[in-house]
C-alpha cells in the first residue's frame, strides 16, 4: 500500500485518509509535511485544551505551539512509545503545559482546607520580624515541594482549583471526569497535603520559637 503527500492532505490508495500512526511513520521517515498534517488535524483540539485552562488566547495559542514542539522533540529523540494514541498523547503534554505554565505565575496560591481554614492560619506570621518572613517564605516553597508529591491527579485538581482559580465545572470538563470525581480527588489531595505539612511544620516552628 503506497502513502503520498499532496497538500498536505495524505490519502493511501484507496482513498480513505490516513491514521494519525502512519502520518507518525512518514514523519520519523523524513516526511515533514506528514508532521504538518497532524497539525493541521490536531491544533484544534490542541488550541482548545490550552485555553480551557488559561482562559486567554494568546497565551493558548503560545501553548498550542510549545505543545507541538515539544512533540517534535520527543519523536526526533525516540522516546514516543504511545502508538495508536498520539492525540491522547498530544492533549496531556498540551494540558500539562498550561497547568506548568500558570503555577509558575501564581507562586504563593492559598490553599483552603476541607474546613474553609488557609492552610497558613495556625502560623501566625509577624510580619515585621526578618526570622518570621524567612519562615513564611522557606514554609510556602516547601508547600509547592508537597503539591509536587501528591498523586498525578489530585495535584491536578489542586493546581487548578487553588492556583488557577477554576469552578469544579470547570475543573471536570478539563479533565474529563465528573464533578463528583474533581470534589473527591480534591478532598484526598487536601487530607494528603495536611498530612504532609503538619509535621513537617510543627517541627520548623518548634525549633525556631526555642
Amino acid at each position: 500500500m503506497n502513502l503520498y503527500v499532496n497538500k498536505q492532505v495524505l490519502y493511501m490508495d484507496n482513498q480513505s485518509k490516513v491514521e494519525d500512526s502512519q502520518l507518525l511513520t512518514l514523519y520519523i521517515g523524513g516526511n515533514e509535511e506528514a508532521f504538518e498534517e497532524l497539525v493541521n488535524r490536531h491544533k484544534d483540539r490542541v488550541y482548545t485544551t490550552t485555553y480551557l485552562i488559561v482562559k486567554d488566547r494568546y497565551r493558548a495559542e503560545d501553548l498550542m505551539q510549545e505543545t507541538f514542539i515539544k512533540a517534535i522533540n520527543t519523536i526526533k529523540r525516540g522516546k514516543y512509545n504511545e502508538e495508536g494514541k498520539f492525540l491522547p498523547w498530544l492533549l496531556r503534554i498540551a494540558h500539562n503545559l498550561a497547568i506548568d505554565n500558570f503555577r509558575k505565575d501564581r507562586r504563593y496560591p492559598t490553599i483552603v482546607m476541607e474546613d474553609g481554614a488557609n492552610i497558613f492560619n495556625s502560623l501566625e506570621f509577624s510580619e515585621g520580624t526578618y526570622e518570621d518572613q524567612q519562615i513564611k517564605e522557606d514554609t510556602h516553597l516547601l508547600l509547592k515541594r508537597l503539591i509536587e508529591e501528591l498523586p498525578d491527579a489530585q495535584r491536578e485538581v489542586l493546581v487548578m482549583r487553588h492556583y488557577m482559580d477554576m469552578s469544579f465545572q470547570e475543573i471536570a470538563d478539563a479533565t474529563d471526569v465528573s464533578i463528583n470525581t474533581a470534589l473527591g480527588r480534591m478532598r484526598y489531595a487536601l487530607i494528603n497535603l495536611r498530612k504532609k505539612m503538619e509535621p513537617i511544620l510543627s517541627d520548623k516552628l518548634g525549633y525556631s520559637r526555642r
